[in-house]
């Protein structure tokens, strides 16, 4: 992988989807942008472009030193290559990660975020804007129970959000791993995330209290969790 690549902010969950009080994460991701003044796009894709959470984005964003747009395909679809080449960082939502990157796919924004992130693009989400940047997801996608997908691959790891948000999912991640469904897994609790820089793990970095991320993966003594090394926003 080329030195100088973007940077990747992946967070498990929280943030202004659910609340626009707290803006301390969206405040750093900023801050990771050299721009005094960042262009930054949100996309709802993977919560079928959910008009309150755009609204969230706005009414955070539009207050913080930045130029905010978003992007709908279920509308007519701008040109998508003119919009993403503006950006410096680039946010998406969370939701359903296998429709979104379904959608993605048949528009080449895929590619496209790829070039933002060879360029130097910071690309940031929550939940399935999270795991879409990694090689695989813990996702619940499916109605039926949780599953691990391929996803961009920007980041050769695996990713699950909400590991403390969601019963399932801690037990879930352990039997994948068990299984051999997947190797090992990075886990996101909410109000915590993981920041990449160069394509290396950088920090996890908890904006609500006391929030971590883990490194899971099997061993000889079992399945184990390594607290990744964290800051406290």
């Amino acid at each position: 992988m080329k030195n100088n690549i973007g940077q990747i902010i992946a967070i498990g969950g929280g943030g202004f989807g659910r609340s626009v009080h707290n803006t301390k994460i969206d405040k750093y991701i900023l801050e990771q942008c050299s721009l005094e003044r960042p262009n930054v796009c949100f996309i709802p894709t993977a919560s079928a472009e959910d008009k309150a959470y755009t609204v969230n984005f706005y009414s955070v964003y539009s207050k913080l030193n930045c130029n905010p747009i978003h992007i709908n395909f279920f509308q007519r679809t701008p040109r998508l290559d003119s919009i993403i080449n503006k950006q410096n960082i680039i946010f998406v939502g969370g939701g359903n990660t296998k429709s979104m990157l379904a959608v993605w796919r048949e528009w080449n924004l895929d590619k496209l975020l790829l070039k933002a992130y060879n360029r130097g693009a910071i690309l940031c989400g929550v939940s399935a804007g999270a795991i879409c940047w990694f090689k695989q997801g813990i996702t619940d996608s499916w109605a039926s129970n949780l599953n691990a997908m391929n996803c961009l691959d920007f980041i050769p790891e695996c990713c699950c959000p909400h590991y403390d948000g969601e019963k399932d999912r801690r037990p879930s991640v352990h039997d994948m791993i068990k299984n051999k469904k997947i190797n090992s897994c990075y886990a996101i609790e909410d109000g915590s995330a993981l920041h990449y820089k160069n394509g290396k793990l950088f920090t996890s970095i908890s904006f609500y209290n006391n929030k971590k991320t883990f490194f899971v993966k099997d061993s000889e003594s079992g399945i184990t969790e390594e607290e990744v090394k964290s800051i406290q926003l």
